[in-house]
C-alpha cells in the first residue's frame, strides 16, 4: 500500500488514473443506456440488441489494427484528450437530438464512430504510462491501473444498472458524456507530454491506405501463418474462438432472459453482471495461486465442462425460481468457473510464442475472439426470436460442456498438451 500511495502522489499519473476510473463508470453507463434504449424501443427483442451491439464490435476489425500504428506516431496525451472530447460530444448528441427519432441509423453511426475512436484511446492509454512514471514505479503503476480498473468496471455495471433503471436511458447517455468530458479534462491537465509525434491529420488521409497494405495485412498474414505452423497456438485459437462464440451466443439472449424473468430493464441485469465480474476476479486469483498444479489445457477443458453445466443450471434455476438472490449466486459461480479459461489460454500463447511475434499473435487472437462473438451473437438472436430464451441458453450450455468433455478425453492421446 505505501508503494501505491507513493505512485499516486505523482500528479500526472494520478490524473490519468482518476480519469480512467471515472471513464470506466461512464463506459458501463453507456452500455446500460444502450440496453435501456433498446428496451424502450423494442422490449424483448434479442435481434435489436444484437444489431446495436454489433456496431460496438465492428471497429475492432476495421479500426483496431490501424489504431496501434498511428498511436505510436502521435502525441499520446493529445490523442487521449481529443478522443475523450470527441466521444463526449458524440454521446451527448444521442439524448439531445436522436433519442426519439424514428430511424435508428444515425444512432448506429454515432455508436460506431464512438467505439472507433475508442480503439485509438486504449493503446494510447497503455502506451503513455511509461512516460508518466519512473522505471522503478512502472510495475506498480501498471498493476494499479489494471486492478483498480477491473474493480471499477465490475462495480460500474451494478451502479450503472441502478442509475439507468431509476433515471432512464436518456440520463445514462448524459452521464456517459460527462464522464468522457471529465476524463478528457484530467488528461489535458497532465503537464508532461508523451514522447510521440504530433498529429497531422492531412498526412493521415494520405498514409492510411499504405499503413493497411504494409502493416495490417502483413501482420494478419504472419499471424495466420504462425497459427498454422504452431500447433499449441493453433489449438488455443480454436479454444478461444469456441469460448467467445459461446459468449456471443448467450450475451444478448441472457440480457432479454433476465429482463423478462426478473422484470427489470437494467438494474438487476447490471447487478448480475457485477456478481459475474466478482466471480471472474476471485476465480482469477484462485487459479493464479493454484493453477500451476494442473495442465493449462486440462484447466481449460474442465472449466468448459463446468461452466456449460452452470449455464444450464442458471437458465433452469432462474426460470424455476425467479429471484434476484438465486440469480446473483448462480452468476457468481458462473464467473468463477469461466475465469481459468482466458488466463490459461493467454499463458499457453505466452509460452509458445516467440517474443517478436507476440504482438501479432494477440492482435490476431483479438480478431478471432470478436469474430466468433459477433457471428454467434446474431445466430442466437435469430433463434431466440423463434424459440424460448431459456432453451437457447440450455442448448449453448450443453454444447459447451460436450466440447470440453470431448477435448478432455482426446487430450489424453496428445502428449504435447499435457
Amino acid at each position: 500500500m505505501p508503494r501505491f500511495r507513493e505512485v499516486l502522489k505523482n500528479r500526472n499519473f494520478f490524473f490519468l488514473w482518476l480519469g480512467q476510473l471515472i471513464s470506466q463508470l461512464g463506459d458501463r453507463l453507456g452500455q446500460m443506456a444502450l440496453i435501456g434504449f433498446v428496451y424502450l424501443r423494442a422490449p424483448g427483442s434479442s435481434w435489436e440488441i444484437a444489431k446495436i451491439l454489433s456496431f460496438t464490435i465492428i471497429p475492432v476489425f476495421l479500426i483496431g489494427p490501424v489504431a496501434g500504428v498511428y498511436v505510436d506516431r502521435w502525441d499520446r496525451r493529445r490523442t487521449m484528450y481529443i478522443c475523450d472530447l470527441l466521444r463526449a460530444a458524440l454521446v451527448l448528441a444521442i439524448p439531445l437530438f436522436l433519442f426519439y427519432t424514428k430511424y435508428l441509423s444515425p444512432i448506429y453511426l454515432i455508436i460506431f464512430v464512438v467505439f472507433s475512436i475508442g480503439r485509438f484511446f486504449v493503446p494510447a492509454k497503455m502506451s503513455i504510462i511509461p512516460d508518466l512514471v519512473e522505471n522503478k514505479d512502472l510495475l506498480i503503476a501498471n498493476s494499479l491501473v489494471h486492478t483498480t480498473g477491473m474493480i471499477a468496471a465490475i462495480l460500474g455495471f451494478g451502479i450503472s444498472g441502478v442509475i439507468v433503471e431509476w433515471l432512464g436511458a436518456r440520463s445514462g447517455f448524459y452521464l456517459d458524456a460527462l464522464s468522457f468530458l471529465i476524463s478528457g479534462t484530467l488528461i489535458f491537465l497532465i503537464v508532461q507530454k508523451a514522447k510521440g509525434s504530433s498529429m497531422n491529420f492531412r498526412k493521415v488521409s494520405q498514409e492510411i491506405v499504405e499503413v493497411i497494405r504494409k502493416s495490417v495485412f502483413q501482420e494478419i498474414k504472419e499471424g495466420i501463418v504462425y497459427f498454422i505452423t504452431k500447433k499449441d497456438i493453433r489449438f488455443t485459437a480454436w479454444v478461444i474462438f469456441a469460448l467467445w462464440s459461446a459468449l456471443g451466443s448467450v450475451y444478448v439472449v441472457l440480457i432479454v432472459f433476465v429482463q423478462q424473468t426478473l422484470r427489470s430493464a437494467t438494474m438487476d441485469l447490471g447487478l448480475l453482471i457485477m456478481f459475474l465480474g466478482i466471480g471472474l476476479f476471485l476465480g482469477s486469483l484462485v487459479y493464479g495461486r493454484f493453477g500451476q498444479r494442473v495442465s493449462h489445457y486440462k484447466a481449460i477443458f474442465v472449466s468448459l465442462v463446468l461452466s456449460g453445466i452452470m449455464l444450464v443450471f442458471f437458465a433452469l434455476g432462474i426460470q424455476r425460481y425467479p429471484y434476484f438472490l438465486v440469480a446473483a449466486g448462480l452468476s457468481w459461480l458462473l464467473g468463477f468457473l469461466i475465469s481459468p479459461i482466458m488466463i490459461a489460454s493467454n499463458t499457453i500463447v505466452h509460452n509458445a510464442s516467440d517474443t517478436e511475434m507476440m504482438g501479432k499473435i494477440f492482435s490476431s487472437l483479438e480478431i478471432v475472439m470478436h469474430l466468433g462473438f459477433l457471428l454467434f451473437m446474431f445466430i442466437s438472436s435469430i433463434l431466440a426470436e423463434r424459440f424460448s430464451h431459456a432453451l437457447v441458453l440450455i442448448i449453448v450450455g450443453v454444447l459447451v460442456s460436450i466440447l470440453g468433455l470431448i477435448n478432455l478425453i482426446y487430450n489424453r492421446r496428445l502428449p504435447w498438451l499435457n
